[in-house]
């Protein structure tokens, strides 16, 4: 492995176990594989560990889907989908001139602001809103955190926890929060490819470590689908809000 972007023995160790944890982050609990794009992005050069990372990612959300297919919530993708395609452009835009140590800093950033704002929110929850302000606080949300999911995911694979904190401020429960999430980032992520591959961010190299590491997702994955049964559900909240912030301090501090 050492001719593929110089990686060592020991790099590869840690690559595969993110790798495993990207299986068991799409299975259980959502938004802890950003430990996995911080270990990719300090093993590889951050523009290529973001090539490398996006098909283990893939590979994560298609035995989601397998899993989770059932539990979707269709109307709230649909919702979802125009804005974060203009965030996926935003995102190409961005890393086509952004440097690394700003690609870091913004996404770590937005990652903590969108926690503290759902936070806030769940605070807010016995607050009664009349139904059109509702609606109308439902589409701006949507919006928001779509066009930020899709940004993050584009430069840096960190859509997970913005997508988190929107599912959780939505009031998803377990089950429907990563049967949705499954559909919804297996769709994105596969769109991202092209936009990968025009970047330069994907190319033989990079599907050849991908190769070695794609095996190590399976039993990740496998181990998820165990623990979510063994999770409830207020555990499963902090998990994923815990997960959210480690995230966002490792992008921001590094």
């Amino acid at each position: 492995m050492h001719e593929i972007f110089g990686v060592t023995p020991w790099g590869f160790a840690a690559l595969a176990a993110a790798a495993l944890l990207v299986g068991f982050s799409k299975t259980a609990v959502s938004g802890a594989n950003t430990v996995s794009l911080a270990v990719f992005a300090a093993v590889l050069p951050a523009r290529a560990s973001t090539g490398v990372l996006l098909p283990i990612l893939i590979c994560g959300d298609i035995l989601a889907v397998l899993t989770y297919r059932r539990h979707a919530h269709w109307p709230t993708l649909w919702r979802l989908f125009p804005a974060v395609a203009g965030g996926v452009v935003l995102g190409t835009a961005f890393l086509a001139f952004a440097g690394d140590a700003a690609v870091r800093t913004s996404i770590g950033a937005i990652l903590l602001l969108m926690t503290a704002v759902t936070l806030w929110r769940r605070r807010k929850e016995a607050t009664p809103e009349s139904e059109g302000a509702a609606t109308r606080a439902a589409r701006v949300k949507a919006g928001s955190y779509g066009v930020l999911g899709g940004f993050t995911t584009m430069v840096a694979n960190a859509g997970g926890p913005v997508m988190s904190m929107y599912l959780l401020s939505a009031g998803f429960r377990k089950l429907g929060f990563l049967g949705t999430s499954a559909w919804f980032f297996l769709i994105v992520n596969s769109a991202k490819v092209p936009f990968s591959v025009g970047l330069g961010l994907i190319d033989g190299r990079s599907l050849l470590l991908d190769a070695a590491l794609v095996a190590f997702v399976v039993p990740g994955a496998l181990l998820g689908k165990w623990a979510v049964n063994r999770i409830n559900q207020t555990l499963f909240d902090r998990l994923v809000i815990a997960a959210t912030i480690l995230g966002g301090l490792q992008l921001l501090l590094r």
